[in-house]
């Protein structure tokens, strides 16, 4: 007898410590959220301008990725390169990469930059040289970047305006 009640007070003790540890209170879980959400305001603008910063630099870096693979093909091709615009002097709605009427890269729409200061036309000469120098100042709401080709015909950029 001495044996079963001793399994029995201890069964019980075993249940009464799961209850004690079963997971949170709704007091605990409602902190938790409110401490969340005000971490979450916090952060929320400077997660906005670090989109917009990195839509500049990414359309920055495809743009001279064109102007790169337009030089290289000039050269290999011993041709002119064209790049254009898509749409009539419109950079923001996209650019072609074309050789004599084939196109070599499409680039699609930019979303969130303007293109300002921009030539109608980039024409590379078979010697991997532009016909004349460029710029292209790209920007989002807080940053701008300038990309320039030189005589050169390689292209650079810094984040400032475009002189």
């Amino acid at each position: 007898m001495l044996e079963v009640s001793s399994m029995t007070s201890h069964a019980i003790s075993h249940r009464r410590a799961l209850r004690i540890v079963r997971g949170f209170t709704l007091i605990e879980l409602m902190v938790t959220v409110t401490v969340l959400a005000i971490l979450l305001a916090v952060a929320a603008p400077s997660f906005t301008s670090f989109i917009a910063g990195q839509k500049v630099k990414s359309a920055s870096n495809d743009l001279t990725t064109a102007l790169i693979l337009a030089r290289s093909e000039a050269i290999k091709r011993n041709a002119d390169i064209v790049i254009a615009p898509v749409n009539a002097n419109s950079w923001v709605g996209g650019w072609s990469v074309t050789a004599a009427g084939t196109a070599l890269l499409q680039q699609q729409a930019l979303s969130g930059v303007t293109l300002t200061k921009t030539p109608s036309t980039i024409t590379y000469k078979s010697s991997g040289r532009p016909t004349a120098t460029s710029n292209f100042e790209i920007a989002g709401s807080s940053t701008i970047r300038c990309l320039s080709v030189d005589t050169s015909g390689i292209p650079s950029t810094k984040k400032a305006a475009c002189p």
